[in-house]
């Protein structure tokens, strides 16, 4: 079977001009950090896409430093895109990264893996896709090799030997004949579609984490399934391959690397695993791949071909048809399938591979533990900011979130009050951990203040801030129904050692701010310092007792009962602990209920004449009317039926034909 590689120079044709594309493509990327080897690795697969025609763009999916600075070698042609939804540990999401791809404005979307090598047939592959009449689903997988003596030249243009000589067309097909192993079971395979407003497939995408298995097999069979696009395999007219590593970390961001081998074992992929079994039909239906066409060359011709079902289409360059098939005769057939002949192969170990990891699944489960948890999230000043969640407040929690990684605030933590909430924190890419201690039966319990629920509640948060301190961590508790405008943290450091930083909860517009019971324990700094600590003990002992929640355990145990540890306006002083307390400026961190703030017209204009670096969503009885009131305001920050975070994208239009991968 040929492979039509073109003229090898790295982007020629045979009349000796570089490649022209039918259409300008739209590819994206997820590059890991570019050091060591995967840096190497993915340099010279980038430069390899650069090479192949002056139409190329490359954007690029990441946060990491090394990326930009890597980006920023090659000028326009190059782009960073950071603003997509990332795990803690610097994983990207894979439907994150196919919603920003989506949301320019391009004929063709292309996703491929940042260490995957692209040779010239790529380009005529693609033009002939662009030419169908249908809309279609292109994907390929790689070869995997072990030896691979050519580099790249300056400009990128050129394969070369080591002796500097061009690589041949025969010598390229040597290495691929060395390599007969396919990528068929790894996240290597490339995606590409005609971008129109028709779906890859029906439903919703789920949040899969990007190179962590599953997804790219699972858009393939619910791609299938669906029957909306005309689906084919191009890997035998696309000639892609990535070096084999046994020891490739390639989608190791920098967080990751911090953690131990034990921890950084497949919780990742069994989450994958998981959506992948709950979202679609690929684990209740038997995917039909038999209808998985493949492009082929023969003798110079491209033809779609169905080994099952023996069927050729021919395909012509003026206008493909993809779904009115001739059937070639007999002797014709036998020719063509003795030149495709390794392809029921394909189909096969495609439909074991996704078969084989969405059953049997082990329990999803982080292997952190909490000491090793808060050494990856601290900030340089050893701080955490802790948020303490039910199931019943998941979507509130994910608009927290969403807004602090808006902030590029990450130093967050949260804590699971039932399993429920923890196993939706994982797939959600959050730094989470499960409190043994906390009250069982609160998972659907609609747990506002006031109520019973509310009360055990919110005793758990004092504990975990007491075990948080005693580990040597300053912490900022942070309910999830505080709306952050600025990162509040530069401010809270003023405070020195033995100040507990609080939100006073005192409606009225003036007045002292430290009456009674109106220190607000759903938000406040606390340092990890001898008399912060012996406090919060006394805290925590206080509300273990108590038949109230532990607000009030706060201030009758910190400014004493009916006040009478109060210093002036804004303060009080434990004098067994030489703690203060200091009750935060309203106009900075306002409650629910000062100067009506919540019930204004434009409420983020208002808070931001006030210079508020937060406001919590309290003075509110119960969850739906808090979810509402924060919703109608427009500070809210998830899309709970995409599960991403919103986004501020542009309906971006390239303004020169270009292709991103």
């Amino acid at each position: 079977m040929s492979r039509g590689f073109g003229r090898l120079g790295g982007g020629a044709n045979d009349s000796g001009g570089l490649y022209a594309l039918a259409a300008p493509p739209l590819h994206a990327t997820a590059p890991a950090p570019f050091t060591g080897s995967a840096g190497f690795r993915q340099s010279l697969a980038i430069r390899s896409w650069l090479g192949l025609s002056p139409d190329i763009t490359v954007i690029l999916f990441s946060q990491h430093p090394s990326v930009a600075a890597f980006a920023a070698n090659f000028g326009s042609r190059l782009f960073v895109e950071p603003n997509i939804d990332f795990t803690f540990l610097g994983t990207p999401f894979f439907h994150s990264m196919v919603a920003r791809t989506q949301s320019f404005k391009s004929d063709i979307s292309v996703l491929i893996d940042p260490e995957t090598i692209l040779l010239p047939d790529f380009v005529s592959t693609l033009n002939y896709a662009y030419e169908s009449e249908n809309d279609w689903l292109l994907v390929a997988s790689s070869r995997n090799v072990s030896y691979f003596p050519f580099n790249l030249s300056d400009d990128g243009k050129y394969w070369l030997k080591k002796d500097g000589k061009m690589v041949t067309t025969q010598e390229f097909q040597e290495i691929l004949d060395q390599s007969p192993q396919w990528s068929l079971c790894e996240d290597r395979m490339l995606l590409a579609w005609n971008s129109v407003e028709l779906p890859l497939h029906n439903g919703v995408l789920p949040p899969f984490l990007y190179g962590k298995g599953i997804h790219n097999q699972w858009v393939i069979s619910e791609a299938l399934s669906c029957q909306q696009r005309f689906v084919f395999d191009a890997s035998w007219t696309i000639s892609s391959l990535f070096f084999n590593d046994p020891e490739n970390l390639s989608n190791q961001s920098g967080k990751e690397s911090q953690l131990s081998g034990a921890e950084r074992r497949s919780w990742e992929s069994v989450g994958n695993s998981r959506l992948g079994s709950l979202y679609g039909s690929s684990f209740f239906l038997e995917v039909n791949y038999s209808g998985l066409a493949n492009l082929v060359k023969c003798d110079r011709q491209y033809l779609f071909v169905n080994t099952t079902e023996k069927i050729v289409y021919p395909v012509t360059y003026e206008r493909l048809s993809f779904w009115k098939g001739q059937i070639f005769h007999s002797w014709r057939l036998k020719k063509l399938m003795a030149c495709v002949g390794g392809l029921k192969l394909l189909h096969r170990r495609l439909d074991c591979c996704l078969a084989d990891q969405l059953k049997a699944l082990p329990p999803l489960d982080f292997p952190f533990s909490l000491e090793s948890l808060l050494s990856v999230i601290a900030d340089k000043n050893k701080t955490v900011v802790l948020a303490v969640a039910g199931y019943s407040y998941r979507e509130m929690l994910m608009s927290w979130v969403c807004r602090l990684r808006r902030l590029r605030v990450t130093n967050f933590v949260v804590c699971a009050l039932d399993y429920e909430t923890y196993q939706f924190s994982i797939l959600q890419g959050l730094p989470v951990f499960n409190d043994p201690s906390a009250p069982s039966n609160i998972s659907f319990n609609d747990c506002h203040f006031g109520t019973k629920c509310f009360q055990r509640v919110t005793k758990a948060k004092s504990r975990m801030v007491l075990q948080i301190l005693k580990l040597g961590y300053n912490v900022l508790l942070s309910d999830v129904d505080v709306y952050w405008f600025k990162n509040p943290l530069p401010s809270l450091y003023t405070y020195g050692p033995f100040v507990l930083a609080a939100q006073s909860d005192e409606y009225k517009a003036t007045g002292a701010i430290n009456l009674p019971r109106r220190l607000n324990s759903g938000f406040y700094f606390a340092r990890s310092d001898s008399s912060t600590i012996a406090a919060m003990e006394k805290v925590v002992e206080h509300a273990a007792t108590s038949g109230l929640s532990e607000q009030p355990s706060f201030y009758d145990t910190l400014c004493g009962a009916g006040g009478s540890n109060r210093k002036g306006d804004d303060r009080c002083i434990e004098p067994e602990t030489n703690l203060t307390v200091h009750f935060l400026d309203r106009n900075l961190f306002p409650n629910g209920a000062y100067l009506g703030l919540w019930q204004k017209k434009n409420v983020r204009r208002d808070c931001a004449k006030k210079g508020c670096l937060v406001l919590h969503n309290n003075w509110i009885s119960g969850r739906l009317k808090k979810l509402e009131r924060q919703v109608l305001s427009g500070l809210w920050e998830y899309d709970a039926g995409t599960r991403m975070c919103m986004q501020r994208w542009d309906r971006t239009k390239l303004t020169k034909p270009t292709r991103i991968f």
